[in-house]
């Protein structure tokens, strides 16, 4: 069994929308494997609104669990993943990274090469840890921030919100992590 707070074992930091929940699948058809689930979190509470469609694979729960890893979220979602994502995937309370905040979009939003906002708070918290990190907007930018302002080996790895975490995705983790261990047994 995987101890879940053992400071050596790298961080996976999870985004929900992008990686989980496969948002930008067509709205019409649901992605094979997934369960619709409709959501009321904060910003979703009016009573005129529909609630939030969100698409959950429960398979992947178990998926993560198993990798050598101490899950975080790393989402806008922040402590409500715990409340609304967590359980439909069977994974249990996770910390959570705390953002700050954010300015609006200005008109660079998504027009403009920029840093991902969530990077430089991600950095921070790994504070030197080793550390995977899955988001379906991580861009080589945000790979070379990582790479000039955080000690430790780093995987930033760019999930499709077309199609979610795919089977090559927890082969991907799996095998940094290993890789990974063999390099920090050898360094001892």
């Amino acid at each position: 069994m995987i101890d879940r707070h053992n400071p050596d074992q790298p961080l996976l930091l999870i985004d929900v929308d992008g990686p989980l929940n496969p948002y930008a699948a067509k709205p019409h058809r649901r992605p094979e494997g997934y369960t619709t689930h409709r959501m009321r979190p904060t910003g979703w509470e009016q009573p005129y609104q529909k609630p939030l469609r969100v698409w959950l694979n429960h398979g992947h729960g178990a998926q993560l669990a198993v990798l050598p890893y101490t899950l975080v979220w790393a989402t806008t979602w922040t402590h409500e993943a715990n409340e609304w994502i967590g359980p439909h995937l069977g994974l249990p309370e996770l910390p959570v990274i705390t953002w700050p905040e954010r300015p609006a979009a200005g008109p660079y939003w998504k027009s403009e090469p920029r840093v991902f906002w969530k990077t430089a708070t991600i950095v921070e918290y790994a504070a030197g840890r080793p550390f995977a990190w899955i988001d379906d907007d991580i861009t080589d930018l945000d790979r070379e921030y990582v790479a000039a302002h955080h000690d430790g080996p780093a995987l930033l790895h760019h999930i499709d919100p077309r199609v979610g975490l795919l089977p090559a995705d927890f082969e991907a983790l799996g095998a940094w992590a290993a890789a990974l261990g063999t390099t920090e047994e050898a360094a001892r």
